[in-house]
C-alpha cells in the first residue's frame, strides 16, 4: 500500500512533465495525419502506357460537344451550336425540345428528356407522372443523367441532387460527395467519384449496387439490374444482372466509353470501332462493323452511334436497315412489312433491305411482276400467274405453292391473299378471326390485307370485308364509288373515284382522319398511320408519327407508297425510292464536328502525372480529362498549379480537367517533414502513464470498497 502512495505521485508527475515537455517538441514539426480512403491515390496510379491517350468522358462543361442520347423509343442529339433535335416516340412531348438552346449535355429516359444549361440551370420535358421532369429549380448543375422515371444532377461542388420515382430508393444520394459523374436506371442509381471509387443508392436484387470494391473507375453506366464500370487502363467490369450476357465485358479492353440500357452493353473502343454484349433480339449489338464512331448510347432494343463528321449510325429496333433504299434504281413496285421494305426492278429482280430474322429479305432469285409485305412474310406474283413466299410460314401463309392465274397479291400479319383473273379470291395462313373465309368472294377488282381482316373492291365500286371487326375495320358495306383500298392494323381505307378518301375503324391515332383528302390516287396503311399519293405526285399521311413515318410533305413525283409498321416507301417514276421513318430521319442529322482543344501537362521534381501521363493532349471541347499525380518515394502531392480553373480540385492528387480552352496544368510536390521520433515517443509514454494512473486508481477504489 506504502508504495502504490508512492507510485501513484510519481506517474502523475512524470504525465505533467510530458505534457509541458510535448508542446514544446512538437512546435518546429510538421505532423501529418493519413488521408481517408477517399482522398487516397496510390492505387489509382496506372502506367501511363496502358492506352495511348488519355482516357476521356464526355462531359459537356461550357462548350458544346455534340452528343447523343437513346431513351426508350426516343433519341436526341445536341448539336455543336447548343441546340437539339429529337425524334421518335413522342406521347409524352419528349421529342419537344426545339426551342432549346445553349445546352451542353443532353440525357433521355424512358419518356423525357432532359437537357443541362452552359449557366448550371437545367429543362425537362416529357412524361413528369413521378416528378422526374421537376428540374426548373436545380443550379450549378454540371452532369445530368436520367433514368427511367428520376433524373439525377451533379453540381460543381460534388454533391448530388435528384428527383422523380424514389420507390426502390434510388434518389437517396443527398449525403454522396465528391460526385463527379452519375448514371441512372430503373431503380438504381450510381455515383463515380474523383478518385475513381463508385457509390450506389436503390434497388439491389441482382446486385447491381455491389460496387464498393471497384477502384481506378472513370466512367460508369447502368442498365436494367446491372451496372457497367469503365476502368481507366481501358477495360471494363460490370456486377448484376447477366441473364442476357450484357456483363460479359470481361475481356473488352482499349475501351474509352461505355453505354448500357435494360440487357446491352456497348463499349467504344480507341481506334472508333464499337463492341456490344447482351440481348441481341433486335440486332441492337449488331456494331461490328461500325467505324469512325466517337461516342455510343444504348436505349430500349437499340443502339446509336455519333461519328467523328457529325452524322449518324444505329442499329436494332426501329433500326432495322428497312429505309436504306437510297441507291435502288430502276423499281417498278414497293411494298413494306413491319420491319422491312421490298422492291420489284423492272427486270422482275426484286431487292430487300431490314430485318430479315424469318428470310423475308430473301427473294433474290425471284422474277416477278409485283410484290407484298406481311409483318415477317414476303410475297411475289409472277408474271404466269403463279405466285411465290418467303418467310415466316408458322400459319402456313408462304404455302401458296399451288396458286395460278393470280392478277394480284396482298399479305396481312400471318396470312396472304390472292385475287384471280376471273374475280375470286384465294387465301392462306392464319383464320382465327376468319380473315380467309373469301372463298365466296366474286367479281373482285383489288384486295387488301390488314393485321386481321381481309377487303376487297368489287367491279361496282362497292366493298366487302372478313375477319376481325372490333374496331369496326369491316363496316365498308356502305361504301361506294371505291377504286382501291388499303387495311391497316385495325382499321380501312378506301379511294373513291372522284379522289376523296373514306375510312372506317382504329383511329386513336388519328389514322382515319382522311376526310378533307383530294386528288388522292392510291393510299397505304400502315399499323397506326395512313399515306395517300395525289395526282400531282406529293403525298400526304396521317395518323402515329413517332418514328417519323409521316414526315411526307417534301415528297415529289411519286407514283406508288407502301406503308410499314413504322416507315413508310415512296416510289418515284424514275423508277428510285425514299422512305421516311427513324432511319431516315436519323441519316439526315449532322450534330457538328467537334472543336478540339489542347492540354499541356507537366510536374515538378520529385513526382510525376501517370494518367494520362506528361505532355501535350489534345481533347474534345467540354470532355473531362481525369489526371493522376504520383510522388517519388519521400515526397507528397502538394496541388495543382496553372490553369487552376479548369480543376475540379487543384488539392488532390486525383481529378478531373474540363477542357474549355487551351490549358496548360502543373502537378507539384515537396519532400516529407522528416518523422518526429521524440514527439511520437512522448506521445506513446503519456499514452502509457495515463493508462498505469486509470489502472492504480480504479484498483484503490476497489480495495477501499471491499475494505468497507
Amino acid at each position: 500500500m506504502k508504495n502504490r502512495k508512492i507510485l501513484l505521485p510519481a506517474l502523475l508527475s512524470i504525465a505533467l512533465v510530458f505534457s509541458l515537455i510535448l508542446p514544446a517538441s512538437a512546435a518546429g514539426a510538421s505532423v501529418t495525419m493519413p488521408l481517408p480512403d477517399d482522398h487516397s491515390i496510390n492505387h489509382l496510379a496506372v502506367d501511363s502506357s496502358s492506352l495511348s491517350s488519355a482516357i476521356t468522358l464526355d462531359m459537356p462543361q461550357g462548350n458544346v460537344t455534340p452528343m447523343v442520347a437513346a431513351g426508350w423509343y426516343h433519341t436526341v442529339g445536341l448539336k455543336s451550336d447548343g441546340t437539339v433535335v429529337a425524334m421518335g416516340d413522342n406521347e409524352h412531348g419528349q421529342c419537344n425540345v426545339g426551342n432549346w438552346t445553349d445546352i451542353i449535355q443532353v440525357a433521355a429516359g424512358a419518356g423525357h428528356t432532359v437537357g443541362l444549361k452552359s449557366d448550371g440551370t437545367v429543362v425537362a420535358v416529357g412524361y413528369n407522372g413521378a416528378g422526374q421532369c421537376d428540374v426548373s429549380g436545380w443550379t450549378d448543375i454540371t452532369r445530368v443523367a436520367a433514368g427511367v422515371y428520376h433524373t439525377v444532377g451533379v453540381k460543381s461542388d460534388g454533391t448530388v441532387v435528384a428527383v422523380g420515382s424514389n420507390y426502390d430508393g434510388q434518389c437517396n444520394v443527398g449525403g454522396w460527395k465528391n460526385i463527379i459523374q452519375v448514371a441512372a436506371s430503373y431503380g438504381h442509381t450510381v455515383g463515380l467519384k474523383a478518385n475513381g471509387r463508385v457509390v450506389a443508392v436503390g434497388d439491389n436484387v441482382y446486385g447491381q449496387r455491389n460496387v464498393g470494391g471497384w477502384k481506378d473507375i472513370v466512367q460508369v453506366a447502368t442498365g436494367e439490374g446491372y451496372t457497367v464500370g469503365l476502368k481507366s487502363d481501358g477495360t471494363v467490369v460490370a456486377t448484376g444482372d447477366n441473364s442476357s450476357g450484357q456483363c460479359n465485358v470481361g475481356g473488352w479492353t482499349g475501351i474509352i466509353q461505355v453505354a448500357a440500357c435494360e440487357v446491352h452493353t456497348v463499349g467504344l473502343k480507341s481506334d472508333g470501332t464499337v463492341v456490344a454484349v447482351g440481348d441481341n433480339q433486335y440486332r441492337q449489338c449488331d456494331v461490328g462493323g461500325w467505324t469512325g464512331i466517337i461516342q455510343v448510347a444504348a436505349g430500349y432494343g437499340h443502339t446509336v452511334g455519333l461519328k467523328s463528321d457529325g452524322t449518324m449510325v444505329a442499329v436494332g429496333a426501329d433500326y432495322f436497315g428497312r429505309c436504306n433504299v437510297g441507291g435502288w434504281t430502276d423499281i417498278i413496285k414497293v411494298a413494306a412489312g413491319e420491319y422491312h421494305t421490298v422492291g420489284v426492278k423492272s427486270d422482275g429482280t426484286v431487292v430487300a433491305v431490314g430485318w430479315n430474322s424469318a428470310g423475308q429479305c430473301n427473294g433474290g432469285g425471284w422474277n416477278i411482276t409485283k410484290v407484298a409485305a406481311g409483318w415477317y412474310h414476303t410475297v411475289g406474283l409472277k408474271s404466269d400467274g403463279a405466285v411465290v413466299a418467303v418467310g415466316w410460314n408458322n400459319k402456313g401463309q408462304c404455302d401458296v405453292g399451288g396458286w395460278t392465274d393470280i392478277v394480284q397479291v396482298a399479305a396481312g400479319r400471318y396470312h396472304t391473299v390472292g385475287l384471280k383473273s376471273d374475280g375470286t379470291v384465294v387465301a392462306v395462313g392464319d383464320n382465327d378471326s376468319r380473315q380467309c373465309n373469301v372463298g365466296n368472294w366474286t367479281d373482285i377488282t383489288w384486295v387488301a390485307a390488314g393485321d386481321w381482316h381481309t377487303v376487297g373492291v368489287k367491279s361496282d365500286g362497292t366493298v366487302v370485308a372478313v375477319g376481325d371487326n372490333d374496331s369496326r375495320q369491316c363496316n365498308v358495306g356502305g361504301w361506294t364509288g371505291t377504286v382501291q383500298v388499303a387495311a391497316g392494323a385495325a382499321y380501312t381505307v378506301g379511294v373513291k373515284s372522284d379522289g376523296t378518301v373514306v375510312a372506317v375503324g382504329d383511329n386513336d391515332s388519328r389514322q382515319c382522319n382522311v376526310g378533307g383528302w383530294t386528288g388522292i390516287v392510291q393510299v397505304a396503311a400502315g399499323w397506326y398511320h395512313t399515306v395517300g399519293v395525289k395526282s400531282d405526285g406529293t403525298v400526304v399521311a396521317v395518323g402515329y408519327n413517332g418514328r417519323g413515318q409521316c414526315d411526307v410533305g417534301d415528297w415529289t413525283d411519286i407514283v406508288q407508297v407502301a406503308a410499314g409498321k413504322y416507315h413508310t416507301v415512296g416510289l418515284k417514276s424514275d423508277g428510285t425510292v425514299v422512305a421516311a421513318g427513324w432511319e431516315a430521319e436519323l441519316a439526315k442529322w449532322n450534330l457538328g464536328v467537334t472543336t478540339k482543344y489542347t492540354l499541356t501537362i507537366s510536374s515538378t521534381a520529385d513526382g510525376f502525372v501517370t494518367t494520362p501521363g506528361e505532355g501535350v493532349f489534345i481533347r474534345n471541347a467540354g470532355v473531362m480529362v481525369r489526371v493522376v499525380a504520383k510522388p517519388e518515394k519521400g515526397y507528397r502531392f502538394v496541388n495543382w498549379s496553372g490553369d487552376v480553373g479548369a480543376i475540379f480540385n487543384v488539392n488532390t492528387a486525383t481529378t478531373m480537367v474540363t477542357m474549355r480552352g487551351d490549358y496548360s496544368i502543373t502537378a507539384n510536390f515537396e519532400e516529407k517533414p522528416p518523422t518526429n521520433w521524440l514527439l511520437i515517443g512522448g506521445i506513446i509514454a503519456a499514452v502509457v502513464i495515463v493508462g498505469l494512473v486509470i489502472f492504480f486508481v480504479r484498483r484503490k477504489r476497489a480495495a477501499q470498497a471491499k475494505g468497507r
